[in-house]
């Protein structure tokens, strides 16, 4: 418990942050390491750049302990669609996705097949942007050599069901935006073939932050089309240009920000060490109860219900005519949230505080009451 007891006391956000989903507030443990990394680089005592190249090799390892790939099968990349786009330029045949995914892989697998031909996007139908196995074993064709999907979906909060993806699939590729997930909930990362993940969100991490995971199985059916010199095998290469290195190595265009790599090393270092279970046990516990309060109000609850399908992520989905009244009320209490689309997002994490949920109370509170009849 002292491990996770020492995770939450480097959550620093002023109280009524409920964005998580958006973007996470950098951690202490985040602050110190770009700290050291920023001392390190300004003074460039002898051997210090030698030091930071050794960043890299120590997200590989963070990344490994949270997701169970080989520090072999992951690089560094500067953002989640940065790596699925990498990934998905890199597919040959029809891929099936969801039109109504995070515009990253929508728009990763129509630019590909634009660019190249040699790919095309096979849209999925969803059960209101809900991704199932069973969606997935109706829709899937002759043609298609991938599946994409966000592990936990941006605008539903609903999880992804990993496992039983894989299944229906069979040896087809599956290619996962884990931004939403990772660090927040407790998911079988392996039954994925790549994962590609920014440290800006649950990670706190910052911007500038991300890593690609790629499996065995899909390193060899990739073909390293945006490949540059931060892909080659054995380093920079002058006066030639070599063949890109295997699996995810290779999907890398330039050089890695060695700062950014150890920000998000420290940032998956210190899940790794409080524990995914217990981080994403706090984050259940918040959601609860955010979802006990909306229904206290009789505000509409819009995600799932369901322990096992839910994440970080309320939505509230009021009537458009009461939708100016919650917001005004969230506002007036110092609450940030998304609202997107006629819909509030409310995205707590495990360092939530019992302040920052007094405050969502009062605010839905002060929304039931201005919504009641004069007079009553």
């Amino acid at each position: 418990m002292d491990r996770l007891d020492d995770y939450l006391a480097g959550f620093a956000e002023e109280p009524g942050y409920l964005d998580f989903a958006a973007f996470g507030p950098l951690s202490a443990a985040v602050l110190a390491e770009d700290a050291a990394q920023r001392e390190a680089l300004t003074r460039m005592r002898w051997g210090a750049l030698e030091r930071a190249r050794t960043n890299a090799d120590r997200l590989r390892a963070a990344a490994s302990a949270v997701t169970g790939f080989r520090d072999d099968q992951i690089a560094f990349q500067p953002s989640t669609t940065q790596g699925l786009m990498q990934a998905v330029f890199a597919v040959t045949g029809g891929i099936l996705v969801s039109p109504g995914e995070f515009p990253s892989l929508p728009t990763a697998a129509v630019r590909a097949s634009e660019a190249l031909h040699a790919t095309a996007p096979i849209w999925l139908e969803t059960d209101h942007g809900r991704v199932t196995p069973g969606l997935i074993r109706d829709q899937l064709t002759s043609t298609t050599t991938a599946v994409a999907v966000s592990a936990v979906d941006a605008r539903t909060g609903f999880v992804a069901d990993l496992e039983g993806i894989r299944q229906v699939i069979a040896d087809r590729l599956l290619i996962v935006d884990a931004v939403q997930a990772l660090g927040a909930v407790d998911l079988p990362w392996t039954a994925a073939d790549v994962i590609a993940c920014g440290g800006q969100k649950w990670l706190r991490a910052g911007a500038g932050t991300g890593f690609l995971a790629v499996s065995d199985r899909a390193a060899n059916r990739l073909t390293p089309v945006l490949s540059g010199p931060g892909g080659f095998p054995d380093g920079l290469v002058w006066d030639a240009v070599p063949e890109p290195a295997e699996g995810a190595a290779g999907l890398q265009l330039g050089l890695i920000d060695h700062g950014a790599a150890a920000r998000l090393a420290a940032a998956l270092e210190e899940v790794a060490e409080a524990g995914i279970a217990a981080i994403a046990g706090r984050i259940a516990g918040h959601v609860s109860r955010i979802i006990a309060l909306a229904d206290e109000v009789a505000a509409p609850v819009v995600s799932p219900r369901t322990p096992a399908e839910r994440a970080g992520i309320v939505v509230l989905e009021p009537r458009p005519d009461q939708l100016t009244a919650l917001t005004a009320a969230l506002f007036n209490h110092g609450v940030s949230v998304t609202i997107r689309g006629g819909a509030v997002r409310i995205a707590p994490h495990a360092g939530t505080t019992e302040e920052t949920l007094g405050l969502l109370r009062s605010a839905l509170l002060a929304y039931a009451t201005a919504l009641r009849p004069v007079g009553r």
